[in-house]
C-alpha cells in the first residue's frame, strides 16, 4: 500500500475510489498525567504525551490503510491529519485521504 500526502503518484495513472479514514480516541493516563504536570511546570517537551500521540497518529493511519485495502485499492493519496479534543483528557487523531486503484 502506497501511502503519500500529494494529490498524484509520479508515472501511475489511476482511479478514484473514495474517501478512506481511521480513527482513535486516546485518553490521558492519571499518573502520567500528574508527572507531565511538574514537567510542564520547568518547562521543556512532554515526552509521554509526545509518544502517546505518535502512537495514535499510527494507529489511525493503520485503520485508514486498511479500509483503502477491503476497498482494493493500491493507494491513498492526499492524506491528512486532523485532532480535536473529545472531553476532558481525551483527543481524537483522525487520518483521511483517497483511496485509488492503478490504471
Amino acid at each position: 500500500m502506497i501511502l503519500v500526502n500529494t494529490d498524484y503518484i509520479t508515472g501511475k495513472e489511476f482511479e478514484m475510489l473514495g474517501l478512506v479514514r481511521g480513527s482513535t480516541i486516546q485518553s490521558k493516563n492519571l499518573g502520567r498525567d500528574i508527572t507531565q504536570g511538574f514537567k510542564s511546570i520547568v518547562g521543556g517537551e512532554l515526552k509521554s504525551y509526545t509518544d502517546m500521540m505518535n502512537n495514535a497518529r499510527a494507529l489511525a493511519t493503520k485503520r485508514m490503510a486498511e479500509e483503502a485495502e477491503s476497498m482494493g485499492a493500491d493507494a491513498v493519496v492526499n492524506i491528512r491529519y486532523a485532532s480535536s479534543s473529545v472531553m476532558q483528557g481525551a483527543a481524537e487523531v483522525m487520518a483521511y485521504g483517497t483511496a485509488v486503484k492503478f490504471k
